[in-house]
């Protein structure tokens, strides 16, 4: 026996709808499959949900550009700020500065490791500090840290807390607009499920195939196994449904629902 299946993709979920939908638009009222009160729901809902897939693509695509742009320049100010204190280590290992130098950067005075810069946020307290710290040094007279300076490696960190400050506000939008999807994908699930479980309902008096034949029409997916397939292979309605199930088989999900970095 086929079995339904409830779409699972964004696109499946509106395709199901907007194949509800039409019908009702097609149908008079008497004769519809389903409810009028579902139509109703359907009716001010459908528009809702395919603007927020919309609005959450775009602040997908919008996040997806700003990586490609992003990571490179996080990556150089990682390696500026990573460099500067290796090279304060350094000096410090071959004896040409005191270990004390690092208390101005408030790096620990005994220890030469390079402290963690893996994360945005450690990268920023970092960077800050050890521009600070130069700077504090160098108004005292003492001679400057060389290859990298800090007025290149400060050129690199502001670059980057500038581009890391409108990436988190297009990660918030992302955020936001898959939350709010989320909210919406529930709504759309429960409302395909009643029209569905509706229509079914006012065609129960057929015969199971011809209950299908109809249910398709409002948007309704039936799943055929092989046997299934094979056993009522000839009938003009299965190679409908057929169709139908390959679609829905290959499909997957278009709408993004991975953050990214």
């Amino acid at each position: 026996m086929p079995y339904r299946r409830l779409p699972n993709t964004d696109q499946a979920r509106l395709r199901a709808m907007k194949a509800a939908y039409a019908m009702g638009h097609e149908t008079h009222p008497t004769e519809l499959a389903f409810t009028q009160s579902s139509y109703t729901k359907l009716e001010l809902f459908i528009n809702s949900y395919e603007q927020a897939i919309l609005q959450y693509r775009t602040a997908y695509q919008r996040q997806a550009a700003s990586s490609a742009v992003y990571q490179p320049v996080v990556q150089k100010a990682r390696l500026y700020v990573s460099h500067f204190i290796q090279v304060v280590n350094m000096a410090v290992l071959r004896g040409e500065l005191k270990p004390d130098i690092r208390k101005y950067y408030q790096l620990p005075v005994e220890e030469g490791r390079l402290p963690s810069l893996t994360a945005e946020p450690e990268l920023i307290e970092w960077g800050q500090r050890i521009i600070d710290g130069e700077f504090q040094r160098t108004s005292e007279g003492k001679p400057p840290i060389m290859n990298p300076n800090i007025a290149l490696v400060k050129v690199h960190y502001e670059k980057f807390v500038d581009i890391y400050k409108h990436h988190r506000i297009l990660q918030q939008n992302t955020a936001r607009a898959h939350t709010e999807l989320e909210t919406l994908r529930a709504t759309a699930d429960q409302l395909i499920l009643t029209i569905w479980n509706e229509v079914e309902a006012h065609f129960a008096d057929l015969a199971p195939t011809e209950l299908r034949a109809h249910a398709v029409r409002y948007g309704v997916v039936y799943i055929y196994r092989r046997k299934e397939l094979l056993k009522e292979q000839g009938l003009e309605e299965t190679e409908g449904l057929a169709q139908e199930n390959e679609a829905t088989l290959s499909e997957t999900e278009e709408t993004p629902s991975e953050a990214l970095p």
